[in-house]
């Protein structure tokens, strides 16, 4: 029988020790999204950024 054929409901990797579990099931329950994260600052900063990168492609193409 090896760790990912138990007959518990859960999976454990065999990597997975008991002493990690309690803290890793701590910082799923909180979810993850901090406050100081703004989803449509971060997404437009990404946009700017690959526009940026759209025009310094398109300006130096050396095929034309």
């Amino acid at each position: 029988m090896t760790a990912w054929s138990s007959h518990r409901a859960e999976k454990v990797p065999p990597i997975m020790t008991s002493a990690a579990l309690p803290t890793l099931v701590h910082l799923a329950e909180e979810g993850g999204n901090h406050d100081s994260l703004n989803p449509f600052l971060t997404g437009g900063a990404a946009l700017a950024i690959l526009l940026l990168l759209l025009f310094v492609t398109t300006r130096f193409n050396r095929d034309r």
